[in-house]
């Protein structure tokens, strides 16, 4: 096994500094043996190791690749450093499978950047130690600064790195030196810290900024960041539509009387279409549909040609809203745009494939999520909704290996663990179901879907006040969450309450009609000597499920 040192500390070459070093090694032997390995993963590659984009051209483009800066008004989530840690992963996995296995003492890793501890972690999590033996070195951190980046940590979505250098440039730099290097620069590191989770700090720059700044376009822009980390706070409990309204207006007002058309069209649209969101959270999605039809309004007249990011975003999101609000047809149409627009870019793909799936549709969600796939390093999202389709399909197997890699991608994926724990209750498996259940839990403690899970096997186990417990917990959680009621009326049923089944299955009814449901209802209620109002049940469900046997031999015995 051949052995290499590689040094983390993140001050010697910022985000991924040992990733890039790793690939270093590793790329030159792949172009010699097998590039199409090297060509699978360009946008990881590129993404990690900056020196090596000359030997690795771009594969898969997107139309931000072609546009100068200002126009790239997308910046990439916090999430996506996971997609190319888990894309390295299996770069280097295929690579070490051919080429034989590599030992890597790592040192200074308590230094690295959050990149490269999270690509650690998931090369640990997913690599034979037989094939890639990860050792922890000495450490022995360098004193320079971390370098400053900005452009690449703003492009590549690098939050952390953004957040640390960026807070080192403006305290060391003076607002009168350089005014519109420091704006730039401190409405960069405020996003990279809303993207981090550290609102409160980015609040703090933003008031800074108030403080200081006189220039029209800058002062809307920091009353339009205010308002977004008012409706989008990473703690629920923290957002307040209401405030974020008078910030918001404040940013409208300003920016509608810009003097330079084209100027004024880009900042105003971008602010309306940010007010269309706070109308969201504040539950008025008509609202904010007219919003955003002003703002494609003034991109498809006073932008035409021009500023097509901007664009694309627009359609993406006037499509959320016309699903929103019961127009999926014109929906779909807005999202053809977007596709139309960017087809290098996977994540309205992903939005299509769900409102497809919504609208039982299957093949063509299945080659939305599949596109996904293919345009980007692993997602962990696309397979996990190829999993429901394939689920309700009855590709049972292929359902479940689409969870399994879900949870490989991300751990701490909950739904995954729902569905998955599901599947094993439904064909018995109980003692895996709870496995989940629990891994699960520890990644999102509060979740109902989990915790009613949890009560089906519990009720298999026959615990029946676990299960009780359990499902009480769920419906404090989510009092809309009708599997919960269903699995206590069945509690309740098997124990000879009658009542208390009845109670938990009009309520589970009002949430969701189904015929599965209203067939339990039935039963119940001819326990209890109501033969009538079972019928009625089973005719409805007989209305719904036309060719369900379970409700077809019922009636006849009615």
């Amino acid at each position: 096994m051949n052995t290499i040192v590689i040094d983390a500390d993140r001050r010697g070459g910022g985000p991924y500094t040992f990733a890039a070093a790793l690939l270093g090694r590793l790329v030159p032997e792949a172009l010699e043996s097998w590039p199409g390995l090297v060509a699978a993963h360009d946008i990881e590659i590129r993404a990690a190791a900056p020196g090596l984009r000359p030997l690795v051209p771009a594969r898969r483009r997107t139309l931000a690749d072609e546009l100068p800066r200002p126009q790239r008004v997308l910046v990439p989530g916090a999430r996506r450093t996971l997609r190319l840690a888990n894309g390295l992963a299996e770069f280097v996995r295929d690579h070490l499978e051919r080429a034989g296995a590599l030992a890597v003492t790592v040192t200074n890793l308590d230094e690295a950047d959050p990149t490269d501890a999270e690509l650690v972690a998931v090369l640990r999590r997913r690599l034979d130690p037989g094939l890639l033996r990860l050792e922890e070195g000495p450490s022995a951190p360098s004193a320079g600064p971390l370098p400053e980046d900005f452009d690449r940590y703003r492009d590549e979505g690098f939050h952390h790195a953004m957040t640390e250098s960026g807070l080192a440039r403006l305290r060391a730099t003076a607002y009168e030196d350089d005014p519109a290097g420091w704006e730039r620069l401190l409405q960069r590191v405020a996003n990279a810290l809303e993207a981090i989770g550290r609102e409160d700090e980015a609040r703090e720059l933003y008031d800074e900024a108030r403080r200081r700044v006189t220039d029209p376009k800058h002062r809307a822009t920091t009353a339009y960041a205010t308002a977004m980390i008012l409706v989008r706070h990473h703690d629920p409990a923290r957002r307040d539509p209401e405030e974020a309204l008078a910030w918001i207006n404040e940013a409208v007002t300003i920016t509608s009387l810009l003097p330079d058309p084209r100027e004024r069209a880009f900042h105003l649209g971008f602010d309306l279409n940010g007010k269309a969101l706070v109308e969201v959270r504040r539950g008025r999605p008509a609202a904010a549909l007219e919003l955003v039809r002003q703002a494609l309004d003034l991109a498809e007249t006073v932008l035409a040609g021009e500023h097509p990011i901007h664009r694309l975003v627009l359609y993406a999101n006037r499509a959320q809203l016309l699903a929103l609000t019961g127009r999926p047809e014109e929906a779909l149409a807005d999202y053809g745009r977007a596709v139309a627009a960017d087809p290098g870019y996977p994540d309205y793909y992903l939005d299509r494939g769900n409102l497809l799936h919504g609208l039982g549709r299957p093949e063509e969600a299945l080659a939305d999520y599949e596109a996904v796939m293919r345009l980007s390093p692993p997602f962990p999202e696309a397979y996990y909704n190829r999993s429901e389709l394939r689920f309700e399909a009855g590709d049972l197997a292929g359902a479940r290996a689409d969870l399994d890699h879900t949870l490989e991608l991300d751990p701490g994926f909950a739904p995954a663990y729902v569905n998955r724990a599901g599947l094993h209750a439904a064909t018995g498996a109980y003692d895996l179901a709870r496995k989940d259940v629990e891994a699960g839990l520890a990644a999102a403690p509060g979740d109902p879907h989990l915790l009613c899970v949890l009560g089906q096997v519990e009720q298999a186990a026959r615990r029946p006040e676990r299960a009780r417990a359990a499902y009480d917990r769920a419906l404090e959680l989510d009092p809309h969450l009708a599997p919960a009621w269903a699995g206590r009326a069945e509690l309740a049923f098997e124990h000879g309450d009658h009542e208390g089944a009845l109670a938990d299955l009009d309520r589970a009814l009002t949430v969701e009609e189904s015929a599965e449901l209203l067939f339990n209802r039935a039963m119940v209620y001819r326990a209890a000597g109501l033969p009538e109002r079972a019928r009625r049940d089973l005719l409805r469900a007989a209305e719904l499920a036309p060719g369900d046997e379970d409700v077809g031999r019922a009636l006849t015995e009615a």
